[in-house]
């Protein structure tokens, strides 16, 4: 059970000391809440680019003939937490807005809407494929998604089902050899359930092909093309190799049908990645000194947030003391210099047991190794994850999930990280764009002349002085004539 929402820092505010209170709030996104002076009054909650300039607006002295909103006289107290990307401003308002207002009124101002998944229905003796948004908590082992919209999701489900023969009818089947049956089982693109299952030898051939599709959705389209690939490799071996440029032709066909499910589009149980983002800086305590409340931490790090069985949880901070960026302020194309490398002591010799220097700890409790750091941090948001409690909060973190992911990626802020094929994580991919999220994006880089820098400043100007010649009647103007040599003959 997830503890409930608190603001990371409250200021009470009265008309008087407006002034000194709205210098001490920092200048830094975030997410606020202004709480009235009643009890049952409910508070005014927005997140803010810049916490310090949206609240000074609302509380400021109103000028004369302005039809802005202003609160100065109806503020008791404020209440901001302060974020470091767009991604955590969205789950901490929605974490912020259940706390205050409850789930639907909190789905209702952020406009959430469940997003679109296939779902497997194994409910009935005749299994179907169809898209739904609609969740169900006793069979949400059937649920693969999420998608960007319904129309990705019907693009998925019309392909898989053109490469197998299941039912496209959405009727409690009941076979019996009477029944009309549909268009799609006349153009032998579906097996007919209807009227030909009500054998046992028709029945368990709808079985094999539901089982076929099952094992399709499961693994991402492998299960097919692993047993195509090794029919076409016997075909060629065969000399067979009109069969083989068939076989190729359905490779081509069931490949383009599974590239248009994403990566991320899994059973909900089995749903986990990991998003870095840019951390928020810390906000120290203010002072009497013209401090603005901000303050950039020494240790750089970034935060992580992990997705688990389609819930959203952290941050977590992951430092990146021990992983460095060679040139990493520099775009120098694709070089294996731009990338952050992991720092590692090399001994000259092999002494038997050097203890490590107590200078290179990056702090009290965290481990040297930055590998150790980063599964410790994983290890802590895996022990805060929790299975969904209910429907309409699973819904609500994969919608939010669902418009931060499926953003054009030159507009997603972030990276995400899936899970190995062995269920571990990729954790040197995971230090590297925790780096990267920590360090920025890079500088271009100047440009240089190669060819003036590598030719002789002295062999130049001598060479200038041999081939310059005065211009015929313009003793003033000078030009450069290219010396050339004649061959002898």
């Amino acid at each position: 059970m997830a503890a409930p929402f608190q603001f990371a820092q409250t200021v009470a505010f009265s008309p008087e000391s407006a002034a000194e209170t709205l210098r001490s709030i920092p200048p830094l996104p975030g997410v606020f809440a202004l709480f009235g002076h009643g009890t049952n009054a409910q508070p005014y909650l927005t997140r803010a680019a810049d916490l310090r300039r949206r609240v000074t607006r609302l509380l400021a002295p109103p000028e004369s003939q302005s039809k802005r909103l202003n609160l100065r006289e109806r503020v008791a107290r404020i209440e901001y937490t302060v974020t470091g990307s767009e991604f955590e401003s969205a789950l901490t308002l929605y974490d912020a807005s259940v706390s205050i207002f409850g789930v639907d009124e909190a789905r209702r101002r952020l406009k959430l809407r469940t997003p679109y998944f296939l779902r497997f229905a194994a409910e009935n003796a005749y299994p179907r494929l169809y898209s739904s948004n609609r969740l169900s908590k006793r069979a949400l082992a059937s649920y693969y998604g999420p998608f960007a919209s319904r129309a990705a999701a019907d693009r998925y489900c019309d392909a898989v089902l053109d490469l197998f023969k299941l039912r496209r009818c959405h009727e409690e089947l009941a076979p019996y050899p009477e029944h009309p049956g549909c268009i799609y089982g006349e153009m032998n693109r579906c097996l007919a359930p209807c009227n030909r299952a009500h054998t046992p030898e028709g029945a368990a051939t709808y079985s094999a092909e539901a089982a076929a599709v099952h094992a399709f959705l499961e693994t991402h389209g492998r299960s097919v093309l692993d047993r195509l690939n090794a029919e076409r490799e016997q075909a060629s071996a065969e000399m067979e190799f009109e069969r083989a440029a068939e076989i190729h032709v359905q490779h081509q066909k069931v490949k383009a049908a599974a590239g248009l499910a994403d990566e991320l589009v899994e059973p909900l149980p089995r749903l986990r990645a990991l998003i870095v983002q840019k951390p928020a800086k810390q906000v120290a305590p203010r002072t009497n000194g013209p401090s603005d409340g901000a303050t950039e931490s020494d240790e750089a790090a970034a935060a992580i947030f992990l997705l688990h069985t389609g819930c959203l949880t952290g941050p977590v901070l992951l430092s990146t003391l021990g992983v460095r960026a060679v040139k990493e302020q520099t775009s120098v194309g694709s070089s294996l210099f731009a990338q952050p490398l992991m720092l590692q002591a090399v001994p000259l010799d092999a002494p038997a047991a050097t203890p490590e220097p107590a200078a290179a700890a990056p702090s009290a409790g965290q481990p040297l190794n930055p590998e150790a750091r980063a599964a410790a941090a994983i290890a802590e948001l895996e022990a805060r994850a929790a299975e969904p409690a209910d429907l309409a909060n699973l819904s609500d973190h994969l919608s939010l999930l669902r418009r931060w992911y499926y953003r054009p990626e030159k507009h997603r802020a972030g990276e995400v990280f899936f899970p190995k094929p062995d269920g571990g994580w990729p954790i040197r991919r995971i230090l590297n764009g925790a780096a990267r999220a920590a360090l920025g994006d890079p500088t271009p880089m100047a440009e240089t002349q190669r060819d003036l820098a590598q030719r002789n400043p002295a062999d130049a100007e001598q060479k200038r002085a041999r081939t310059k010649v005065l211009h015929a009647g313009r003793p003033d103007v000078e030009r450069v004539v290219p010396v050339t040599t004649r061959r002898k003959k």
